[in-house]
């Protein structure tokens, strides 16, 4: 891994805001460095982004996580399902399976078969741009998190194992399904990064497995802990930035974000064009 000081720093504020915010960070950390001309990061840095992701999300829903386990503890062993926040662990679980599957089934064949067709990432970027913009203007807005059922926790859960493609964004294609479905932005985006805990807690996880079988590389300790701390302190700030931004105001900003990146992205592979 050739990541300096620098690099680590910019590759990390990358990933804390662009995991957090509904513009897919798989298709900024693929194609910034290209652009730039940086290697491939390698797998110790890889940690380090994913692991400074989880903890901006850690340090942002501390109240949510402890109730969340509390009544996921007390559903187990006292089965305690008579409210909805006692339900909502469980949901939380159920919607995780279907990218937990996906990701386990096809996740290497995916990340071969786009990280090397710049011109997909464009596509998918402005696709599912302007079908966030579609749901944010039909969407009724009526539900809150005491709406969220099984059925809307396992739709919801589909539509994030497609952020397997780069060019998706998890954030953004699960805000779009539950705006779909009928809830309120914010709690579309609320339950979106409660949905995401399990998955970017088990993406550190697996990320942490290989490094403890291949190691951290002689003398970059210093530049993952660069990227840690840049992506929980961009995380920390997307999310607290996110949630406010959703309670006054239209996702237009990122969609027409997304559509400007992905025809950014056509003209510097096809200039003549």
């Amino acid at each position: 891994m050739s990541v300096n000081s620098l690099h680590a720093a910019v590759l990390g504020a990358i990933q804390g805001f662009t995991e957090i915010l509904p513009i897919s960070s798989s298709a900024h950390l693929i194609f910034i460095p290209l652009v730039l001309d940086w290697s491939e990061s390698g797998i110790a840095f890889d940690v380090a982004l994913h692991l400074g992701t989880l903890i901006a999300l850690c340090i942002y829903f501390p109240q949510d996580i402890l109730h969340l386990t509390v009544n996921l503890c007390n559903g187990l062993f006292r089965r305690d399902f008579g409210s909805q926040s006692s339900r909502l662990p469980f949901y939380i679980i159920a919607g995780t399976f279907p990218a937990a599957i996906v990701g386990k089934l096809f996740e290497n064949t995916i990340v071969e078969m786009f990280r090397g067709s710049p011109v997909s990432i464009a596509i998918l970027l402005i696709v599912f741009g302007l079908l966030l913009a579609a749901t944010d203007r039909i969407g009724t807005r009526q539900l809150t998190m005491d709406g969220v059922t099984l059925r809307s926790a396992l739709l919801i859960g589909v539509a994030q194992s497609l952020a397997l493609m780069p060019g998706v964004s998890r954030s953004g294609v699960t805000i779009t399904a539950a705006l779909f479905l009928g809830f309120r932005s914010e709690t579309a985006a609320r339950f979106s990064f409660l949905l995401s805990l399990p998955i970017v807690a088990g993406a550190a996880a697996l990320k942490l497995g290989e490094l403890a079988v291949h190691g951290i590389p002689e003398g970059e300790l210093k530049i993952l802990l660069i990227g840690v701390s840049v992506s929980t302190v961009a995380g920390y700030l997307s999310v607290a930035f996110l949630l406010r931004f959703v309670q006054k105001y239209s996702l237009s900003l990122f969609v027409w974000y997304r559509v400007l990146a992905g025809a950014a992205i056509l003209l510097y592979i096809f200039p003549a064009f």
